[in-house]
């Protein structure tokens, strides 16, 4: 079994760990339709166009079940 030949220090394990945690900003485009903010291939929640269509009835900005 491989054992390790020097300790590895805290700050060279934190080092190694430091960029895993860290995630991405979701990328944001406008809607076509109103313009709102919205992630990428994803219903706009204001106004529940996708991809040339409205996909969701809203009624007043709310989801209609």
């Amino acid at each position: 079994m491989a054992v390790p030949k020097f300790k590895t220090s805290k700050q060279r394990k934190a080092l190694r760990r430091s960029s895993v945690w860290r995630l991405d900003a979701p990328n944001l485009s406008a809607c076509p339709k109103c313009g709102e903010l919205r992630r990428q291939h994803v219903t706009c929640k204001a106004c529940g166009f996708y991809n040339g269509r409205d996909v969701l009835k809203l009624e007043d900005g709310k989801k209609k079940k």
